[in-house]
């Protein structure tokens, strides 16, 4: 007999996670329209007008109103590109992003 032992081989697996999300967040202000702010979130949010609407008004009522949620390249790039198109308008409109909890 053999003193052999066999130790049986362990497959490590790598632990992939999920990319962290990020909120973008309108923050209101008191010189945009209305129908300017519903216009950008249709356009870079890809809403429809109810919708977009209820978040214009929610961040008029509250100051602020998570838009949606995306990983954070995307989240910074809609952000970016919502106030650049204010700015370009000459309105004050803000998006801002933050990590999600």
């Amino acid at each position: 007999m053999s003193d052999t032992v066999i130790v049986p081989r362990t497959k490590t697996k790598p632990k992939v996670e999920r990319p962290r999300l990020h909120k973008v967040i309108l923050l209101n202000d008191d010189y945009t329209p209305r129908e300017f702010v519903v216009m950008v979130l249709k356009a870079e949010f890809h809403m429809n007008e109810s919708h977009a609407y209820n978040v214009m008004i929610t961040a008029h009522k509250k100051g602020a109103c998570v838009v949606a949620v995306f990983t954070r390249d995307v989240a910074e790039t809609k952000a970016t590109r919502a106030t650049e198109a204010a700015r370009a308008k000459g309105y004050p409109l803000m998006f801002t992003t933050e990590p999600e909890e």
